[in-house]
């Protein structure tokens, strides 16, 4: 019988298929949107036996429907950044300690405990607006350290901080969306050996986008340190994969991702770039098989790295749903 706390338990690639399979057939019984979806593919959920029969949902969806399971409450609504006008995502969560479970859990396997570090946060772009599922991430994370806390515009607070925990040899995590970085590095560059600079990704329309390689070339000599960490996650999700190094993310062990053929986002493809297939099981009172918008290649470890996006237009599959 199903329990979500088999979801953070998961030990092998047998693991998580069965219970892929097992919350598949959950949320087909239970989203009404997701089940028209697989209708209209016209699969057969009674022969959905592996993971390549799932389908995948088109993330726009969530821009267009509230996916959550049937007759179930929401304690609170995440909403994607977007520009003026544009229509964003909303993702209802049922329970929010399963969030907290999913990325505590992940933060700590992958960083440490965060109790051990000082957390700076430098997210102007989220923290200006409601309901990022990165500012409640952080939020609740950083509560773990008194040092640790949200700057804005106060680069000369965030500036004298960084050089005081330094001088205290206190191990570090400096946060921050990418322009905010290297808008900061601007102004003054660092030689840091107890920081740790973790990176969210994306301009957000305050700077040109720059491939990865370039972003972490400027940022390593501007921090003086030897990688750039980064998070990837989005609003649609409830998981995170990390990188320390390179720009090659690793997911935990709930959460897989897959490529798929950029014209068929139901058609997955190996050893080249594709559009990146997530499923998340922590999902698992939304839509745990999300079809994203970005370009990636995947490992044969099951890490990945992100190559680009790729807008509405490009992403082909029941569009006459979305609306």
């Amino acid at each position: 019988m199903f329990s979500e706390k088999n979801i953070f338990t998961i030990s092998s690639s047998e693991d998580f298929a069965s219970l892929a399979l097992e919350i598949f057939q959950i949320q087909y019984q239970n989203i009404n949107i997701y089940q028209e979806f697989c209708d209209l593919l016209k699969v057969n959920p009674a022969k959905v036996k592996n993971l390549k029969d799932i389908p995948f949902l088109p993330i726009q969806f969530f821009k267009s429907h509230k996916i959550l399971t049937e007759n179930t409450s929401y304690e609170k609504i995440f909403t994607s950044s977007g520009t003026t006008g544009s229509t964003l995502s909303k993702h209802y969560i049922r329970d929010l300690s399963l969030y907290k479970k999913s990325f505590t859990t992940a933060f700590n396997y992958f960083i440490g405990s965060p109790e051990k570090f000082t957390i700076l946060a430098l997210l102007p772009s989220y923290f200006e607006r409601e309901g990022s599922s990165l500012v409640f991430m952080i939020n609740d994370l950083i509560n773990k350290n008194p040092y640790s806390g949200f700057y804005l515009d106060n680069s000369k607070d965030l500036i004298e901080k960084l050089n005081f925990l330094e001088s205290k040899k206190q191990k570090t995590i400096l946060l921050g969306v990418s322009y905010a970085l290297l808008d900061l590095i601007e102004i003054k560059t660092f030689h840091l050996k107890n920081t740790i600079i973790m990176e969210t990704g994306g301009m957000k329309g305050q700077r040109k986008e720059m491939i990865k390689e370039e972003l972490h070339r400027d940022l390593i000599q501007g921090f003086g340190v030897k990688e750039i960490y980064s998070e990837y996650g989005m609003t649609e999700l409830l998981s995170q994969a990390y990188s320390k190094g390179n720009g090659i993310f690793y997911c935990p062990s709930w959460m897989k991702v897959f490529t798929r053929d950029t014209r068929d986002s139901q058609s997955l493809v190996k050893g080249r770039m594709g559009g990146l297939n997530i499923i998340d099981l922590a999902n698992v009172n939304s839509c745990s098989f999300i079809a994203t918008q970005d370009l990636g290649r995947i490992y044969a470890n099951g890490s990945f790295e992100i190559l680009g996006r790729f807008d509405d237009s490009e992403i082909r599959g029941c569009n006459l749903m979305i609306g």
